[in-house]
C-alpha cells in the first residue's frame, strides 16, 4: 500500500532494457473510486502524456514503477474520468460522509498498486489544523462516489461519538 504522493515523480523502467520511459504524473480514478491507471510523462523536450494501466504493471518498488515493455505504454486518447491533481481532479475536493458529515478536504490517497483499491484518504482541514493536530487518514473498506462538487465515502460510525474513524499521522 503507498499513497499517491509517493509514487508521483518516480520513473518507469522497462525491465527488458532496463530503460527509462518515463515518470509517473498522475493516477487515472473512475467514479466509483477505483484506480484504472496511471499517467506517465515521456520524453525530453516535448512531453507527452500515456496511459499505463494498473493491471499491466509488472511491479511497483519503492525506486521504480517497472513494466515489461513500453508497449505496455498507450497514448492517452481520452480524458480520464478523473485524476488526482490534473483534469477533473479530485485533489482538494470536500469529502463527505455518507450520513452527510464534512470529513475535511482531500489531500492524498492510500491504495494497493498491484489491484488499484483505494483504502485510505488523507485529509486536511487546513494548514494550521494540519500543524496542531497532524494530519488524518479516513479508512473506508467501500467504494466512494465522486460527485461535481464532493467526495461522498462510506465510514465506520459505530463509535461512541458518533464521529467517523480517523487515524491521525505525524505533520
Amino acid at each position: 500500500m503507498r499513497t499517491f504522493s509517493l509514487l508521483k515523480g518516480q520513473p518507469v523502467f522497462e525491465t527488458r532494457s532496463g530503460t527509462k520511459v518515463g515518470e509517473i504524473s498522475d493516477l487515472c480514478i473512475s467514479g466509483t473510486g477505483k484506480v484504472n491507471g496511471l499517467l506517465v510523462k515521456k520524453g525530453v523536450f516535448f512531453k507527452q502524456t500515456f496511459f499505463l494501466d494498473i493491471q499491466k504493471v509488472a511491479s511497483f518498488g519503492w525506486d521504480g514503477v517497472m513494466v515489461e515493455d513500453t508497449e505496455q505504454l498507450q497514448k492517452l486518447k481520452e480524458t480520464p474520468e478523473y485524476t488526482f491533481n490534473h483534469q477533473h481532479s479530485i485533489d482538494g475536493m470536500l469529502m463527505l460522509s455518507k450520513s452527510g458529515e464534512s470529513l475535511g478536504l482531500l489531500k492524498d490517497v492510500y491504495f494497493q498498486e498491484e489491484v488499484g483499491t483505494i483504502v485510505g484518504y488523507e485529509i486536511t482541514d487546513g494548514f494550521f489544523s494540519d500543524i496542531t493536530e497532524g494530519k488524518q487518514v479516513i479508512q473506508s473498506r467501500k467504494p466512494l462516489a465522486i460527485g461535481k462538487d464532493a467526495i461522498i465515502v462510506d465510514v465506520n460510525e459505530n463509535l461512541p461519538t458518533g464521529k467517523p474513524e480517523r487515524a491521525k499521522t505525524e505533520a
